[in-house]
């Protein structure tokens, strides 16, 4: 049982890109679809597709994007934990290393990156950090 699905999406990413893999599976759910939705519109990763195998969970395949040999997601955590919700209001969210990296965020007109959110100017709950 996982008790926090985001968590184990970002550490089997964590841990595949440190093995230099080109895919990864991921069990399927709507907030990592979401997730992973900004992760490919931000140029993190190639792409995703669902994988239905018959009498097998739905997964998310993520195709992982490499740049002369190293991963592109350096650095990848999870901010809001289910013990501890962080929360942040838009003009508290700082740029991740000088602007760099970005903040994934789940705000009451969806997931999106920290940029979408301030031009629609909500906050919401910051899931992770990516550079």
């Amino acid at each position: 049982m996982i008790n926090d699905p985001l968590s184990d999406m970002i550490a089997r990413i964590k841990n595949a890109a440190t093995r230099k893999r080109s895919k990864v599976l991921t069990p399927a759910s709507r907030l990592r679809q979401r997730v992973l939705d900004v992760l490919q519109d931000e140029g993190y990763i190639r792409g995703y597709n669902l994988v239905q195998n018959p009498g097998e969970f739905p997964q998310f395949e993520i195709e992982l994007k490499y740049f002369d040999g190293q991963p592109v997601i350096a650095e990848i955590a999870r901010v809001s934990k289910p013990g501890r919700r962080v929360y942040s209001a838009i003009s508290d969210l700082k740029p991740i290393k000088n602007g760099l990296g970005i903040s994934i965020l789940s705000t009451s007109k969806g997931v999106m990156s920290d940029a979408a959110a301030r031009d629609a100017n909500v906050g919401g709950e910051v899931l992770c950090r990516v550079y």
